[in-house]
């Protein structure tokens, strides 16, 4: 059974190794293969300033003590735009179609209701049908593309931007 919880900067090594092997196994995120070269503190740091915001939360899904999941949402601190949070996911690729983005999702969305967040937002590689549809069946609604967003090799990729009002 998954167990969703928030990131803890004792999780830092875990969630390095996580990164950089998923990072190896699609080309749908911002990085690649062993690219999160950050020092342990440095990650540690990064969870602790996320935990320590209140429209904030980084989540990890795990089995089997194994991190097979991060998904994430970052509030944005200024008062005009404090009710919009960012969101991010991803999931090991020997886990993809179990249900687990699904859970994660639900994770998130609960926390940033709970938040008072009240809009959130995503970019999704435009070729990543299986993200899409699940971000649809949660709500999202695509409102733009981003030419170029990605360039991998050489070659260029488009991203959507979708969106979801809580």
């Amino acid at each position: 059974m998954l167990e969703i919880r928030k990131a803890t900067p004792e999780d830092a090594a875990q969630l390095l190794a996580y990164l950089n092997q998923i990072g190896g196994e699609s080309d749908n995120l911002l990085f690649g293969a062993n690219e999160m070269q950050l020092p342990l503190e440095q990650e540690a740091a990064f969870v602790e300033s996320i935990n320590r915001m209140p429209t904030s939360a980084m989540l990890v899904g795990i089995l089997d003590s194994t991190v097979v999941s991060v998904a994430s949402v970052q509030g944005f601190g200024r008062p005009r735009i404090a009710h919009r949070g960012n969101v991010a996911l991803s999931v090991g690729k020997a886990h993809w179609g179990q249900g687990i983005g699904t859970q994660m999702m639900q994770a998130l969305l609960d926390f940033s209701r709970g938040a008072g967040l009240k809009v959130l937002e995503l970019e999704v590689r435009s070729d990543n049908a299986a993200a899409i549809r699940l971000y649809e069946k949660m709500g999202f609604r695509k409102f733009g593309t981003y030419r170029k967003f990605f360039c991998i090799g050489g070659q260029y990729f488009d991203a959507d931007y979708m969106t979801l009002e809580l």
